[in-house]
């Protein structure tokens, strides 16, 4: 019956919800979480997984955002995994729902919506959040980031074919935005606080063949300079009219494309137990500061095997890698994450290009490198350290790039064959014998071709 107080009838307190209760929860919805739910299944088909996510759509290849905004794929091509994945391991899907805070203690998520979610592992995979500097104008209309599907939707109803449009960062993001409004259209600035392009993963020779592609396809690029300042139309303030550089130069444009990069996302960890750096803190297991709790993908700092430590490395393979990591381990295998390093490929206006690791160190004491001549279409450098591969950059044809990648993962010694590495047909082929039955899987590796050997 409702309680009393003095006589008067009064509403009975409302009980709780009672939380939604999940062996497994597993917050973000990208391609770390998609390893961890296959590496779960693997070992347990009927513990009960959530995946929790603020997106509303399926799980999707952020690398494709690009090819949606330039009208080259749909939605339902973008899918990083078949229809009724979420149906066939048995996951529950909560889409288009945002986590709140967690009680780490409690194991309790609050939810949105006013659910809690009760969980016995957990998994962060919350990826990254663009960087987006402080400058005057950075809330006006048509101020864009580039990192999800309603980014690029956001656009395709802003901007019209003919748009004039900056964009801030001439890194892999920069140059993916802008080969996308190219084809869409829109006439392109590119800004670059650096003194040239895609610095974090070529060489200034490298970087040179890009910039010659950008300009060949009509971008301007403007480096050594960042925005200081978004101003807006004349007679519609509201709205970018154009942006003022560093140095006082104003450029009048349509719209501004913030692609910086990005940052882990950790404000769910805040003042919490788990211990965060730059990114969340994680072992060879992936597993966090706080016992049963895991972190992958842009999220997390975990282990670099060309710098061996710990740092930060938003790149889409190493993601999906830590997934699988955490998620054995969440569901009682041992498994021991094997490191990943840069790593990134793109097509910039036609020139291929592949690199990873250590492609420029400023002081090459301790370092050989090996390189070809650089032609408008081609350009190979392998970086080398007590004759193992530590960084590598192909331009044009770039086929070769993932056995060169194989030998720089494994720590292979490469000094017997090191020549070989530039030649355009370099292959298993070219490797000695043991080794390349070794890397084919058909016997033992020689002792000498093992790190630490």
């Amino acid at each position: 019956m409702p309680r009393t107080n003095g006589g008067k009838r009064t509403k009975a307190a409302k009980p709780a919800a009672e939380a939604l209760k999940t062996k497994y929860l597993i917050v973000g919805n990208s391609v770390g979480a998609v390893g961890a739910v296959e590496a779960i299944r693997q070992i347990d088909r009927n513990g009960s997984l959530t995946v929790l996510s603020d997106e509303p759509h399926f799980t999707y290849s952020r690398p494709m955002i690009a090819e949606y905004l330039a009208g080259e794929c749909s939605i339902d091509r973008m899918h990083y995994r078949r229809p009724d994945f979420y149906e066939t391991n048995r996951v529950q899907a909560l889409l288009g729902r945002k986590a709140l805070g967690i009680d780490f203690q409690a194991r309790l998520v609050d939810l949105d919506d006013g659910r809690k979610i009760a969980w016995r592992k957990l998994l962060l995979a919350t990826g990254g959040t663009p960087i987006v500097p402080k400058m005057d104008g950075v809330d006006r209309k048509n101020v864009f980031t580039f990192t999800t599907i309603a980014d690029a939707e956001s656009m395709k109803r802003s901007l019209p074919a003919g748009a004039t449009v900056v964009v801030i960062g001439g890194g892999l993001i920069g140059m993916s935005v802008t080969q996308a409004l190219v084809k869409y259209g829109a006439r392109v600035i590119v800004v670059e606080l650096m003194d040239r392009l895609l610095s974090t993963m070529l060489d200034p020779e490298g970087s040179r063949l890009a910039e010659e592609q950008l300009h060949a396809a009509g971008v301007q690029l403007v480096t050594g300079q960042t925005v200081s300042r978004i101003i807006g139309q004349p007679g519609d303030e509201a709205r970018v009219g154009g942006v003022i550089l560093q140095d006082g130069r104003t450029i009048s444009c349509d719209a501004v494309v913030v692609a910086i990069g990005v940052v882990p996302r950790t404000e769910l960890v805040n003042d919490s137990p788990v211990a965060v750096n730059r990114g969340i803190i994680v072992d060879r297991r992936m597993q966090t500061s706080v016992r049963g709790v895991y972190a992958c993908g842009d999220a997390a700092e975990a282990f670099d095997f060309v710098q061996k430590a710990d740092r930060v490395i938003p790149v889409w393979p190493n993601a999906y890698v830590g997934g699988r990591v955490a998620g054995h381990n969440m569901a009682g295998a041992r498994a021991k994450y094997p490191g990943g390093t840069a790593m990134n490929s793109l097509n910039c206006f036609g020139l291929s290009i592949a690199s990873a690791g250590l492609v420029d160190p400023g002081d090459t004491d301790g370092y050989e490198i090996l390189s070809t001549p650089a032609t408008a279409t081609s350009y190979r450098k392998i970086v080398l350290k007590k004759g193992r591969v530590v960084g590598m950059i192909f331009l044009g044809d770039i086929e070769r790039s993932g056995v060169v990648f194989g030998l720089m993962k494994d720590g292979v010694r490469v000094t017997s064959f090191k020549e070989a590495l530039l030649r355009r047909d370099f292959g298993l082929s070219a490797l000695p014998d043991q080794l390349r039955r070794e890397m084919l899987g058909i016997g033992p590796l020689p002792e000498e071709a093992v790190v630490g050997g």
